[in-house]
C-alpha cells in the first residue's frame, strides 16, 4: 500500500499504463473495465503528466492526487467495473460545481472556504459512471468572462501559451488540449464550453434546457447555463453526454437522410465579422457537408434586439445573483465583477429579466427550425485573447474584448437550444478553428452524429502540438 491508501497494483506489460495518458476516454474505459491496466495505473500516469505540463499551462487549482488514487483503488475492486462507461477514466471538474470534500471557489478567492459535503448531480453521475475526479480545473471570479484567470493565476492556451484558452471553463479545455485528462466537466451560460473549445481544439456540446442537471450558482443565470463536457473525440463526448443526462450510452443514431443544414455568418453584433480563417473554416466544413450529400442554405435567425438585450440583462443579474448566493461581500470582488455585480442589481430592480423575452425567442427559433435541421455558423471572429490578467483591467475592458471576440454563442443559452462546437482545421497562425452548429429542442443525438461525421470525414488533431501526449520523446515539453 502507498501513501495514499491506495494498493499497489502491477498491471500486464502490455498496453502500459503511462501509454493510456492520451488514449480517448472510451479506450481507457475499455482497457480498465477487461482488465488490461488498473485504474490506479491510469490515474497516476495521469498525475505524472500533469506535473509535466501544469506549470505551464495553470488548468488546475486543485489536483486530487491522494483522494484520486483512493478512488481509482475503490474502482479496480468494484464488482460493478465491468458495466461502467467511464471506468478509470481521470477527469477534471470545473471549479463552479460541487465536488464533496473539496472546496468550490466558483473563480473567487472571496468565497467561503468550507468543503463541499455532497457531490453536485453531474459529479454524482460522473463517478457512478466510474470516472475519478484528478482535479479542479481554474475559472474566472463568477464565471463571468471569456478568459480564465484571477490573482497569480492566468490559465494558458496549450496550443499557444501566449493565448487564453479563453472562458468561462478555460481550465477545463486547457486540460483536455494538454492531455492532463481525457474529459473535462464545464458548463456555459454564454459560450462557455463553446468558447473554450473554439480556443483549445476541442468538440463540445452545450445541452438544451432541462437535458442535464443544471443547478449551477443562484439559479443558472435565470436558466441560461448548462453543464457539460469537453472532449478529443465525438465518441467521447457521446459518453460524457449520455452519463450527465442520466442515459444509457449508445452510439448517436444517424438521421437516415440528408440534413439540412442552414448557414448564417453574420454577427449578432453589428460591426462585428469573421476574420478571413476563420471564414475559411466555415467554407471548408460546407464543402465537405455538400460532398457527403446535405443541403446548405444561407439563411439568418431571428435574433432580435429584443433577445440581445435579454442574454446580456441574464448575463449581468448572474454576477449580483451568484453573489448574493455564495455569501460574497461585494467589497471583495474583483473591480470588474464588482461593477458588474452593481449593474446587476441596477438591472434586477428595473425588473428587465424578463421570462416572456426568452420563450418568445425560443418559439421563432422553434419556427425558424421547421425548415432546417440544425444552424451552421462561426464560434468567433478570430484568435483567443491574449493570456493576460484580465482580472487587473476594467469591467468595459472586459465586456468590450469579450463582445469583440465572441458574438455568436449567448442567444442559443437564452432559447435554451442545444449547441455543439466542432473542431474545423487548423488557422494559419497555427491556432485551432472551429464551427458552431445549433439545432432544434432535443437535437442533442443530431449534433453529436453531425460531430462524428465531421471527425469521420476530416479528423482532427486531438491534442496540442507542444502538449501531445501521443508525441514522441523528443516533442514533449521540458
Amino acid at each position: 500500500m502507498d501513501a495514499s491508501g491506495a494498493l499497489d497494483s502491477a498491471g500486464p506489460a502490455a498496453p502500459s499504463a503511462s501509454g493510456t495518458v492520451g488514449l480517448p476516454a472510451t479506450e481507457i474505459a475499455r482497457l480498465v473495465r477487461s482488465g488490461e491496466v488498473t485504474a490506479v495505473d491510469v490515474v497516476r500516469a495521469h498525475l505524472a503528466h500533469i506535473d509535466a505540463v501544469e506549470a505551464r499551462i495553470g488548468a488546475f487549482r486543485v489536483v486530487r492526487r491522494e483522494a484520486a488514487l483512493a478512488e481509482a483503488h475503490a474502482i479496480d475492486t468494484a464488482l460493478t467495473r465491468f458495466a461502467l462507461p467511464l471506468a478509470g477514466v481521470p477527469i477534471a471538474v470545473k471549479d463552479n460545481v460541487a465536488v464533496a470534500g473539496e472546496v468550490c471557489t466558483d473563480g473567487s478567492p472571496a468565497c467561503s472556504p468550507a468543503p463541499a459535503t455532497r457531490d453536485h448531480p453531474v459529479v454524482a453521475r460522473l463517478r457512478k459512471a466510474g470516472a475519478i475526479v484528478v482535479g479542479i480545473t481554474r475559472a474566472p471570479e463568477l464565471c463571468l468572462y471569456g478568459s480564465t484567470d484571477g490573482p497569480g493565476a492566468v490559465s494558458r492556451n496549450p496550443w499557444d501559451t501566449a493565448r487564453s484558452p479563453a472562458g468561462s471553463s478555460g481550465g477545463s479545455a486547457a486540460a483536455v488540449a494538454s492531455g492532463s485528462v481525457p474529459l473535462a466537466h464545464g458548463n456555459d451560460g454564454m459560450g462557455s464550453l463553446r468558447l473554450p473549445a473554439a480556443a483549445c481544439g476541442l468538440v463540445t456540446l452545450k445541452p438544451g434546457r432541462g437535458v442535464v442537471p443544471a443547478e449551477i450558482g443562484a439559479n443558472s443565470w435565470s436558466g441560461m447555463a448548462e453543464n457539460g463536457a469537453l472532449a478529443t473525440t465525438a465518441a467521447d463526448l457521446a459518453v460524457a453526454h449520455a452519463v450527465l443526462a442520466g442515459q444509457e450510452p449508445v452510439s448517436p443514431e444517424a438521421p437516415g437522410r440528408p440534413l439540412r443544414v442552414a448557414l448564417s455568418t453574420r454577427s449578432p453584433v453589428p460591426g462585428l465579422r469573421a476574420d478571413a480563417a476563420t471564414r475559411a473554416a466555415v467554407d471548408a466544413v460546407v464543402e465537405l457537408l455538400t460532398a457527403a450529400g446535405h443541403t446548405v442554405v444561407r439563411r439568418e435567425p431571428p435574433i432580435t434586439l429584443g433577445a440581445a438585450t435579454g442574454a446580456l440583462t441574464r448575463w449581468m443579474v448572474g454576477a449580483e445573483d451568484d453573489a448574493e448566493h455564495l455569501g460574497i461581500d461585494r467589497d471583495a470582488l474583483q473591480p470588474r465583477s464588482r461593477t458588474h455585480a452593481r449593474l446587476g442589481r441596477l438591472v434586477r430592480r428595473a425588473h428587465l429579466v424578463r421570462p416572456r423575452t426568452a420563450e418568445r425567442f425560443r418559439d421563432r427559433m422553434v419556427g425558424f427550425f421547421a425548415d432546417a435541421d440544425v444552424l451552421l455558423s462561426p464560434v468567433t471572429t478570430g484568435p483567443p485573447l491574449p493570456a493576460r490578467p484580465w482580472h487587473e483591467r476594467s469591467f468595459l475592458a472586459n465586456v468590450t474584448a469579450n463582445a469583440r471576440w465572441a458574438p455568436w454563442t449567448a442567444a442559443w443559452n437564452l432559447a435554451g437550444l442545444p449547441a455543439a462546437v466542432v473542431p474545423a482545421g487548423v488557422r494559419p497562425d497555427g491556432l485551432p478553428a472551429a464551427v458552431q452548429f445549433v439545432g432544434p429542442p432535443g437535437a442533442e443525438g443530431r449534433l453529436l452524429w453531425l460531430a462524428g461525421e465531421l471527425e469521420r470525414l476530416q479528423p482532427w488533431r486531438r491534442y496540442a502540438p507542444v502538449f501531445d501526449p501521443t508525441a514522441s520523446a523528443a516533442q514533449a515539453p521540458a
